[in-house]
């Protein structure tokens, strides 16, 4: 049965326009499955934009419309399906993305496919060519440099937020989401991982982008006319010394991205205030460098992470490296347990990162523990050296499950190993 989307004045306005550069239609017909497990379907239309009027690869008539159309489907579509907590006790047990495994239990996660494809959603070229990427921020943003690493000929499609860029792969609106998930010196990117969890999305790829970060300022403007500077919270705190040596005694302003920041001195021609971008946002936005590499530490590196709606292959020919998620049960010494499945095997762990469980942040423990009355449970990230493919993965991950009572694969993707160093770190 099929039933129309209410639709916002913003999807509206997007879905009603008639200008020649927005003339190309996206349909989907959205598969739904209510809590009876019978089945809808829906149909989505969007407006595709042709041309790059306000910004390169652009969709909707402007990046506000599109963001605002992507946030609406989302909430008539992804969030009508069931959620997980609510299944019932008769799903197999498997890992996300690897259905052989006889591990954690979870509901099957394949998200929602267009019944007929057209060729605006036909499968992901192979090499990134006609690729949509989405990133957060605006273009000149680093995330929009670690989408075109990974895949050189893409389109970057810029979000307000990180949340967006889920929603359009989710939608079919983009092919693959670029993910900021730690840096060398700010270390991770909590509510990133947050979003990991939440979603239902791979990781497929990793990119490590060296950080070059430039005092950009209007033309004609020197420093000593700085009364601000404005920047991403990271980029202020990893230039403030060399913005001491300087000698700027500026205040300092936080805003939501490095590229954002230069946009909005071009946009408002705000003559005392300095941003802290790349140099591509420089160019973009007309701006001077009036500093070249400002950040306090050369070996300064952001880690991304690329999000697709399928898992890849994992293979044994080349490094990969797998991401997990899990949640222990009741027991002592069990993050050791699991931490020994890894090293009995010679498995190298990169990276462990704890955060609260969401659904049960605290935990009342017994009265007998005088002086302790509650605790928070977590939910813990490893990512370790190793291919899925590889049966010490799948007997590391047989053992953990053991442990656990929540385990789920985030993904098993090639390791970025680009060579690099602070001489061509902005490379």
């Amino acid at each position: 049965m099929e039933s129309s989307i209410s639709q916002s004045p913003a999807l509206k306005s997007l879905t009603s326009y008639h200008k020649p550069h927005y003339h190309q239609i996206m349909k989907q017909n959205v598969v739904q499955r209510s809590s009876s497990h019978r089945t809808r379907t829906r149909t989505i239309q969007c407006i595709y934009r042709s041309d790059s009027r306000n910004f390169t690869g652009g969709i909707g008539l402007n990046r506000t419309d599109w963001q605002s159309s992507c946030a609406i489907l989302a909430s008539n579509v992804v969030s009508q399906q069931p959620e997980t907590e609510n299944a019932n006790n008769s799903e197999i047990t498997a890992v996300n993305g690897h259905k052989t495994l006889d591990l954690a239990p979870i509901v099957d996660q394949n998200l929602p496919k267009p019944l007929s494809l057209i060729p605006d959603l036909s499968p992901a070229p192979m090499h990134g060519n006609q690729l949509r990427v989405a990133y957060q921020g605006v273009p000149g943003a680093y995330s929009e440099a670690a989408a075109g690493k990974a895949y050189p000929k893409c389109e970057a499609i810029p979000c307000d937020q990180f949340e967006v860029a889920f929603q359009a792969v989710e939608l079919w609106l983009a092919d693959r989401a670029v993910l900021p998930v730690e840096n060398s010196l700010g270390g991770s990117i909590h509510r990133n991982y947050d979003l990991l969890l939440r979603h239902r999305l791979h990781i497929v790829g990793e990119v490590q982008l060296p950080v070059h970060h430039c005092l950009l300022a209007l033309p004609g403007v020197r420093k000593e006319y700085l009364n601000r500077v404005i920047s991403h919270p990271q980029a202020l705190s990893q230039c403030e010394l060399t913005l001491t040596k300087l000698g700027l005694n500026v205040a300092r302003e936080a805003v939501d991205d490095t590229a954002g920041a230069a946009e909005f001195i071009a946009s408002n021609n705000l003559r005392d205030t300095a941003a802290i971008a790349s140099a591509r946002a420089a160019e973009l936005y007309g701006l001077q460098i009036l500093a070249d590499g400002i950040q306090d530490d050369l070996g300064n590196v952001t880690r991304f992470v690329m999000l697709a709606r399928e898992p890849i292959i994992p293979r044994t020919d080349r490094p990969f490296k797998t991401s997990i998620v899990f949640a222990h049960d009741k027991g002592t010494s069990v993050l050791f347990k699991v931490l020994s499945a890894f090293a009995f095997r010679n498995i190298s762990l990169t990276k462990i990162e704890s955060r609260p469980h969401r659904n049960c942040p605290i935990r009342c423990v017994d009265d007998a523990n005088v002086g302790t009355a509650k605790h928070f449970e977590y939910m813990f990230y490893i990512d370790f050296e190793a291919s899925m493919a590889e049966p010490r993965a799948q007997n590391a991950l047989a053992e953990v499950q053991e442990f656990t009572s929540f385990l789920r694969v985030l993904g098993s993707y090639p390791m970025d190993m680009t060579p690099w160093s602070p001489k061509n770190g902005d490379e």
